[in-house]
């Protein structure tokens, strides 16, 4: 500058209105050749690394190009040359810091765009579907952006960042206080990922926090859970290491949809099967084997015990219940969409003042919610319109048609069995 204002005065101009016009050509100059840096960079470097990045046959840089690391390396080169220029000017160390500080912040935002590209292109790998690292990304990025802080105040003070760094050791229960939330789900998220508790895509449920759907997001202080009507519920990464909750993995892995309901018989409708009533039972296919092979046990054990079978009492005989139940297991394992290769089973409960119940544990094969539900209306809808064929009655509650069917003498009995 002091070139320029030499010339100035050579040309006869006072030497006030010199050093003011020297000062702003000066700036003029600066800013033409900020101008120009900034052009070459973004049109010609940028450029020419977008090409090199769109005609490779590598992945991840595109990744680098759409979080536009390289378009933020080109904000620095302005700042270098204004750093460079400043000792032109009178006030050279606030030009000089306030440079350094600009550069300070693009590079903090340099490193947060490089971890965002980090963590999209790990998303690319299946690991990440096992092992989240966006927890740890957020760690990373509150440690830069602290340290970027402490160089920021320590550049515009004029100190050693070393001494600011120093000072925190007094303030680390305050730190402690306003990061507790962050320290707490950094423990709960190395917990979640290395023991593989919960993963992007799981189906969980939380009632506690009205959770009941798909994790689609897992960060460092937050879980969040895409409900099955949409909604989005945000539950506290620690929440999940310090209260209990479901995860359905399991059954999404298997291919298997546990189907355990039960259909409650009336118990005065249980009784001996009468030959005719065997006979009849007998033309049903899922039946015919078990009931001919059955029939020749009973006979052979009666026989064999010498059993008067003139009363049905006596030894072993079929009963409808029984070949009922036997009738739901063969259905069942003939079923199109229940899982051939897990648990079928068809129990009997402990009775209760609802009937005899008659449970149906099994698997659908298929885990879609609608299919699964199909498949369970399917079945219970043929178990109810069955059931009659075996002279059983399904236990339910007496509703007002039932009473308006009542004679008045049958009505006034109940009444007083009630009273």
């Amino acid at each position: 500058m002091n070139l320029i204002y030499k010339k100035l005065i050579d040309f006869g101009l006072s030497p006030l209105f010199a050093e003011y016009l020297s000062i702003a050509l000066m700036i003029l100059f600066i800013v033409i050749l900020c101008l120009i840096a900034n052009f070459i960079t973004k049109k010609i470097v940028i450029r020419f690394i977008t090409h090199i990045v769109n005609n490779n046959k590598y992945t991840w840089d595109n990744v680098l190009l759409e979080k536009k690391v390289f378009h933020k390396l080109s904000h620095i080169v302005p700042a270098i040359i204004i750093y460079h220029f400043a000792e032109a000017f009178t006030y050279q160390a606030l030009i000089e810091k306030g440079a350094i500080t600009y550069i300070i912040i693009v590079v903090l935002s340099l490193i947060g765009s490089l971890l965002n590209a980090v963590h999209d292109i790990y998303q690319t790998f299946e690991i990440s579907k096992v092992q989240p690292i966006k927890g740890y990304i957020q760690v990373v990025k509150i440690i830069v952006y602290v340290l970027g802080i402490i160089l920021v105040i320590a550049n515009l003070i004029g100190e050693n960042p070393l001494i600011i760094l120093s000072g925190l050791g007094a303030l680390s229960a305050v730190l402690l206080l306003v990061f507790k939330d962050s320290l707490l789900g950094l423990v709960a998220g190395i917990q979640l990922t290395s023991n593989d508790m919960v993963r992007v895509g799981d189906w969980i449920e939380m009632p506690k926090y009205g959770a009941d759907g798909d994790v689609i997001d897992l960060s460092l202080n937050t879980v969040k859970v895409q409900n099955f009507d949409k909604t989005i519920t945000t539950i506290p990464s620690y929440a999940l290491i310090s209260d209990s909750f479901k995860n359905w993995r399991g059954m999404q892995v298997t291919g298997g949809r546990r189907i355990k309901r039960s259909i409650f018989i009336d118990t005065t409708s249980i009784a001996f099967c009468s030959e005719e009533k065997i006979k009849e039972l007998r033309n049903i296919h899922y039946l015919t084997d078990y009931i001919d092979t059955r029939q020749q046990e009973i006979t052979d054990y009666n026989i064999k015990h010498r059993i008067d079978t003139s009363n049905q009492v006596n030894g072993r005989a079929l009963t409808n219940v029984g070949l009922f139940r036997m009738y739901i297991n063969n259905y069942l394992k003939n079923h199109p969409g229940i899982h051939k290769n897990m648990t079928t089973m068809v129990r009997q409960l402990a009775p209760s003042e609802l009937g005899l119940p008659i449970e149906i544990y099994a698997f659908s094969n298929d885990i879609n919610w609608a299919v699964y539900e199909s498949i369970q209306a399917d079945i219970f809808d043929h178990l109810f319109a069955v059931a009659s064929e075996f002279d059983l009655r399904l236990f339910q509650n007496p509703t007002g048609n039932d009473f308006k069917a009542m004679s008045p003498i049958q009505l006034n009995k109940h009444e007083n069995e009630l009273d």
